[in-house]
């Protein structure tokens, strides 16, 4: 693993990736509620109703 420059190639990330020990690897997620859907409302619509293009 190479910490002083930045992978060139995927292989190279793939590498660098494998090499990582799991002690530093993030935990497993724990069980989440489903998000809800997301949805536009008036306030959300009136910001931007007025615009030519959504930036």
């Amino acid at each position: 693993m190479n910490f002083a420059t930045e992978p060139d190639t995927f292989a190279e990330l793939i590498a660098d990736c494998a090499e990582i020990p799991r002690s530093q690897e993030s935990p497993a997620p724990r069980q989440q509620r489903p998000a809800a859907p997301w949805t536009v409302d008036d306030a959300c619509h009136a910001r931007v109703v007025e615009l030519d293009e959504y930036v």
